[in-house]
């Protein structure tokens, strides 16, 4: 390479970096950080719900397509944020390193040497006394008790004191710096190792055990975790009771479970808890979510040859205030020696459930999230389901291309209230007998929390510190006249822009000069 070339690379890396580690940089990089978060705010996030993702892109068109382009349904895993998040985290550790490395040599350091010209000074107080030059720096020396100071000799007799104080707003700010730095490294950390899962669960006694990642519905590993070696611990629901206001507004939600994790698997042991929105399961280290509920409609299905079977799939809420749901519960007919034929005989009974049923004609909607009035309208389709064909599908909808190809038909529709029956036209009949709730919960694990609570404290003290704490000195020159009296002065100077030190200085150089005789000339001003 020419070293021509050689020396503007060089230039270029040095100028760049030298930019990327000034603090304005960290700022503004921190700054950026928080810009960037609030679209994961404000948009769904697919990680979260992508249900909601697939609803708002298929709602917005190209904005929808172009926001997911840009992984704005994805932020904290985008590239985007990861850079940001990678530069500021540089940015921080080069800006803090050499300042931590002046900040120990201003610790060590002696306080700088008396001015020669104290009334240049921005605090400035003078006045003559009888007192020598020794006693004078000995009363500053008690004054001064816990300022770090240094005395002097000069030329003439003359004695002089150079005092600070305020170091701490500089550890103050390092403090905060580097907790901040901290916060990163736990916040990179957990999305390293942490892990977090949904899971529905029947209200009547339904039991979850986090052995394993196929026991959720949905589940998100962290970059380390492969699922095999998750906290042991198990869930049972034994009930679920939920308050409405008036208008249909969620009030409360609790589920009562039980729970064993630790020695409790042993055992056999279940412990209760009460498991509501705002109050989690913290137990083995993971933290057990109540997310959310709604209801399993139970189906009892009596094919020709009097062969009873009884479904309960959960359905999905598709109306967040009256709890409207739709869904998919699913039969396989009675057993045929031909495969082919049983294929063609499975039945879905799909449609909507309104816990409080209200008709308008025919139309059924629901009136309210409470289950006082469960109905449903439901679609029977009759063929073939695709379950056997080895592919997953949802358990809340058919698979629609089943019925495009005519694999899936139609075979009746109604509106059925508890107790209601419908018949088809070979002799089966499906009989709707109420609902149960189900509940949503979330298990989450994350080992860093406990050093993002430390992180985000010390971020705190170190802030309040660096607010409150003023870097100010402190100069005393007592000088002999000649006459038996001595001249005293004394000099401030804040380091900081923070008011207050003005008050200070006059208590401090009022209190050096207190001792002045009474024709003594004392004159204080502030620049």
């Amino acid at each position: 390479m020419p070293p021509k070339l050689l020396g503007a690379s060089v230039a270029f890396l040095r100028n760049t970096w030298r930019g990327l580690t000034a603090m304005r940089t960290a700022l503004t990089l921190l700054f950026l950080l928080a810009l960037g978060a609030m679209p994961g705010a404000l948009l769904p996030q697919r990680n979260l719900n992508a249900v909601k993702v697939d609803d708002y892109i298929a709602a917005n068109g190209w904005w929808g397509r172009l926001l997911d382009r840009l992984q704005f349904f994805d932020v904290y895993a985008s590239n985007w944020f990861s850079a940001i998040y990678l530069l500021l985290f540089v940015s921080l550790i080069g800006c803090l390193l050499p300042r931590t490395w002046e900040y120990a040599r201003q610790m060590g350091a002696r306080p700088v040497l008396t001015p020669r010209n104290l009334a240049r000074m921005p605090h400035h107080a003078s006045g003559e006394t009888t007192r020598t030059p020794e006693d004078v720096v000995a009363h500053v020396e008690h004054r001064l008790k816990g300022w770090r100071r240094m005395v002097r000799e000069e030329p003439g007799g003359v004695r002089t004191v150079s005092a600070e104080r305020g170091y701490l707003r500089e550890a103050g700010n390092l403090v905060f710096h580097f907790s901040l730095v901290g916060l990163l490294v736990a916040f990179a950390l957990g999305k390293m190792f942490n892990y977090e899962g949904q899971v529905i669960i029947q209200a009547n006694g339904g039991q979850f055990c986090n052995s394993g990642v196929y026991n959720y519905d949905w589940f998100r590993p962290g970059l380390r975790v492969d699922g095999t070696q998750l906290t042991p611990l198990c869930v049972k629901v034994d009930g679920f009771t939920a308050s409405y206001l008036s208008n249909g507004q969620p009030e409360s939600f609790r589920a009562d479970i039980g729970y064993q994790s630790g020695a409790d698997l042993d055992s056999g042991v279940w412990r209760p808890y009460a498991l509501k929105v705002n109050s989690p399961l913290r137990t083995a280290g993971d933290r057990v979510y109540l997310l959310g509920h709604g209801y399993t409609p139970l189906f009892t299905v009596t094919f020709p040859n009097g062969e009873v079977r009884t479904g309960a799939t959960q359905w999905r809420p598709v109306d967040p205030i009256t709890l409207a749901s739709e869904g998919a519960t699913k039969f396989d007919p009675p057993s045929m020696p031909d495969a082919e034929q049983r294929r063609r005989n499975q039945l879905a009974i799909t449609g909507m459930l309104a816990p409080t049923a209200s008709f308008r004609d025919k139309l059924l909607v629901s009136a309210f999230p409470a289950a006082n009035d469960p109905a449903v309208a439901v679609d029977v389709y009759r063929g073939d389901l695709g379950t056997d064909a080895g592919r997953g599908q949802s358990i809340f909808s058919i698979d629609q291309k089943m019925v495009a190809a005519g694999g899936l038909v139609k075979a009746a529709r109604q509106n059925l209230r508890v107790g209601e029956e419908l018949r088809l036209d070979d002799g089966t009949v499906i009989r709707f007998d109420g609902v149960r709730d189900w509940v949503s919960l979330q298990v989450s694990h994350d080992p860093t929390q406990g050093w993002v609570l430390v992180f985000s404290v010390l971020i705190v003290a170190g802030l309040g510190l660096s607010l409150t704490i003023k870097r100010r000195r402190v100069w005393v020159r007592a000088t002999p006249n000649g006459d038996g009296r001595t001249l005293v002065e004394v000099g401030g100077l804040a380091r900081t822009d923070q008011a207050g030190y003005g008050e200070e200085f006059i208590a401090v150089s009022g209190d050096v000069l207190a001792h002045a005789p009474a024709n003594a000339t004392l004159v204080v001003h502030k620049a």
